[in-house]
């Protein structure tokens, strides 16, 4: 749109533009002017609802959305300015793409507008204060218990995750995903039993029973003796000889 249309429609009321919306040939520079008259209050929002600084420009963009929403059906017979209604669809729009596109895992509803009621809090307690708030100082101001705030606080760890490629810190260059994580012990014990599984059959039937009631049944040899009607003695011989013998199969795999 030119500038110079849009500066002679400058002085117009939000009224005054809202009657042109619908007009063919000034509808769509009525339309801008008004965007251009309320881009500062968006981007106002959109800093005073941002987390992380990287999702700054999305809020914005959602606040535009709830902009459009307000110009689109803004009545200056309703209301003869279109800042309060405007405030108010750009911060709803704001909320809801909070709500259902930033979070990474389900949130509640209340965690999530009370984590945004907490930043705003803490920003003008750090002002009147001249220093960071403590969690009771905040929790104070929004009227909620201390737990409740730092459950809510949680909800942050769902919105912002990191990357695992970032940097773990100014001082450790190395990748956040080399320092978490751990080989599980339980997975190698997991393909021993498998290799154990293929050559079970390969057993006599008295050996895997004794081996069953040992390993399965943490039964002790004397109990096993007791069960079978024989020596504690011949319970050890067989059980060495069994177990030799899949180690044996398993070394050669």
């Amino acid at each position: 749109m030119p500038r110079q249309q849009l500066d002679s429609l400058s002085d117009l009321s939000d009224g005054e533009l809202a009657g042109q919306l619908h007009d063919p040939d000034r509808g769509e520079a009525a339309r801008e002017a008004l965007v251009l008259r309320y881009q500062t209050l968006v981007r106002a929002l959109a800093r005073q609802y941002q987390l992380p600084t990287q999702y700054y420009e999305d809020l914005v963009q959602a606040g535009y959305v709830g902009l459009m929403k307000a110009i689109n059906s803004f009545d200056p017979a309703v209301r003869p300015e279109l800042k309060p209604y405007a405030r108010a669809c750009v911060a709803g729009e704001i909320k809801r793409y909070f709500r259902d596109k930033r979070w990474l895992i389900r949130v509640s509803r209340r965690d999530q507008e009370l984590l945004l009621t907490a930043r705003k809090a803490r920003e003008e307690l750090t002002a009147e204060l001249g220093g960071a708030p403590s969690d009771e100082q905040v929790a104070a101001r929004v009227g909620v218990p201390v737990a409740k705030l730092r459950h809510a606080y949680l909800a942050q760890d769902a919105f912002a995750a990191e990357s695992l490629d970032a940097p773990f810190s100014a001082d450790d260059a190395r990748e956040t995903g080399e320092l978490i994580g751990a080989e599980d012990p339980g997975l190698e014990q997991a393909v021993a039993m498998d290799a154990v599984r293929l050559h079970w059959e390969e057993l006599p039937p008295p050996e895997r029973r004794i081996l069953l009631m040992r390993f399965y049944g943490n039964m002790t040899q004397s109990q096993v003796a007791d069960r079978l009607h024989c020596s504690q003695m011949h319970v050890s011989r067989l059980q060495t000889r069994a177990l030799a013998f899949l180690r044996g199969r398993l070394l050669t795999e």
